[in-house]
């Protein structure tokens, strides 16, 4: 007898990310899509907005007071911050699980949350509870969970890059670490702004959130997290003029101990079992061209020998391991599936 595959409900459909989902679980075999949401597109039929859906997806969008999320098995909320956090409680008690793109539960600190996103967090007893989702790192607590907060794309990239550094002691903390890190314009999200038009992001590159940007938190906790040290780090995104992909180049000095290691080896035998890491031979320079479109992410180790640092380089699609794909990784591993059901894509290329 078939299975009872997983009934998934997606509350804000519309955006980037919500339409990312929608491509990989209307392919996945054991979901069955249920409840699409959007307050200002209900009633109108997913293919309509998005005709790459046509004969893949032939559900309409509901409107979020009148969607019935208690039938689902699962809730992904793609949708600005604070809106899980409002309907995470009604839902639990429905024995519904949660995975949030957004930044509702990804901060353990309540107050460092409400300074970055300028709102007070609503259920901070959830909040405690929520495992932060980044599967190569915090699988076995996924494997658990009723709420997950899936990562910012960018700390995603930063994260896998240093972790097999950071797990076996090897950084040394006197110099700051350093991440330089370039994104496409879809990681600021499907709306009008100025500064995403065609004609102000193409032909350019700029930095932004120099100042403080909402991952630098985000990026800190988790690598303090992995250390137990108190730690330097400084964080410069970009923006490129380029619809999907993420790159960040990350500098971190070495200790002595680190210096007669073979690091190539060391990354290569941390990720060795991981479908979605791909640890490349040393001194690689990836594309992010070889990610497109797939789960994918991929490292490169490049050891300035003489100045006692390391340089990775890491690549990823921003849409997919950066956030919807790793959302279905993690909820693969929270219904005792397969891992990469529903993620074996090839990427895209040209």
């Amino acid at each position: 007898m078939a299975s009872k595959k997983i009934k998934v409900g997606i509350v804000g459909g519309t955006g980037y990310t919500g339409v990312e989902l929608l491509r990989l679980l209307a392919m996945h075999p054991e979901v069955e899509l249920t409840v699409i949401t959007s307050r200002g597109e209900a009633g109108m039929p997913v293919a309509d907005m998005f005709p790459s859906l046509r004969g893949y997806v032939d559900l309409a969008f509901t409107d979020p007071t009148a969607s019935d999320l208690n039938a689902c098995d699962v809730v992904f909320f793609a949708t600005p911050h604070g809106v899980a956090m409002s309907q995470a409680q009604a839902l639990l008690a429905a024995n519904v699980k949660v995975i949030d793109l957004a930044a509702d539960f990804r901060l353990q600190d309540t107050a460092v949350f409400e300074k970055w996103y300028k709102m007070p967090h609503s259920c901070p007893g959830i909040l405690a509870q929520a495992i932060y989702g980044i599967p190569e790192l915090n699988r076995e607590q996924i494997k658990a969970a009723q709420v997950i907060g899936n990562p910012g794309c960018y700390p995603t990239t930063v994260l896998l890059g240093l972790a097999p550094l950071m797990e076996q002691g090897l950084v040394d903390f006197s110099a700051p670490i350093i991440a330089d890190s370039k994104s496409g314009v879809s990681g600021a999200g499907r709306k009008a702004e100025v500064a995403t038009l065609f004609a102000e992001a193409s032909d350019s590159m700029k930095a932004y959130g120099v100042a403080g940007h909402r991952h630098h938190p985000e990026i800190h906790a988790q690598l303090t997290q992995l250390t137990g040290a108190d730690l330097q780090f400084i964080f410069v995104p970009h923006l490129i003029p380029m619809i999907r992909g993420m790159l960040s180049t990350i500098y971190v000095k070495l200790t002595e101990q680190a210096k007669g290691i073979d690091l190539q080896a060391l990354y290569e035998q941390r990720y060795r079992h991981e479908r979605f890491v791909d640890v490349m031979p040393l001194g690689s320079l990836p594309e992010t061209r070889s990610v497109r479109g797939s789960n994918q992410i991929r490292i490169a180790l490049h050891q300035q020998a003489e100045a006692g640092y390391l340089t990775l380089v890491v690549v990823q699609d921003n849409l997919v391991k950066g956030a919807a794909g790793q959302a279905v990784q993690n909820m693969n591993i929270m219904f005792d599936l397969p891992e990469a059901t529903g993620l074996e894509v090839v990427p895209l290329l040209p």
